[in-house]
């Protein structure tokens, strides 16, 4: 009887990887970011083992959306008083903090357990084509 493979924190290689989201539309963007923060491009992929990469995301202004999405897309976040809903457009929050969409719209497709808290971690966004991360040494993957 063959058993199934379980991913040991040891045996998992953790490597960076950069994506320029120049001219990518966002939810195919965000929806490739997310599997490899969750290691679904991984053949040791586990459910309940983080066996996810870092990803470097860089442009994140020059990231597109298609329809009317910019002006009708609506990001919500309470403050905790009442009275405390505030409420932004899509384009109003890409010329004010484009890395947040991005950020965004990459945790509403991790888990929502302790397991999506680690993996937005692996996650770092940048408004334009600089970062902090070259002694990582990030792979430049084409999506």
């Amino acid at each position: 009887m063959t058993r199934t493979a379980i991913a040991k924190k040891q045996d998992i290689e953790k490597k960076w990887y950069l994506i320029d989201a120049t001219d990518r539309t966002l939810g195919r963007l965000a929806s490739e970011v997310a599997k490899i923060l969750m290691g679904k491009n991984k053949s040791i992929w586990t459910p309940n083992v983080d066996t996810g990469d870092f990803v470097v995301v860089i442009n994140a202004e020059k990231v597109k959306v298609t329809g009317r999405k910019l002006d009708e897309k609506i990001y919500y976040r309470h403050s905790g008083y009442l009275g405390g809903l505030k409420k932004e457009t899509l384009r109003s929050l890409m010329n004010r903090r484009p890395e947040t969409v991005i950020m965004l719209a990459v945790r509403g497709m991790l888990p929502k357990t302790k397991l999506g808290e680690r993996m937005i971690k692996k996650l770092k966004v940048y408004r334009g084509s600089q970062h902090p991360h070259q002694a990582q040494n990030p792979q430049q993957i084409e999506l």
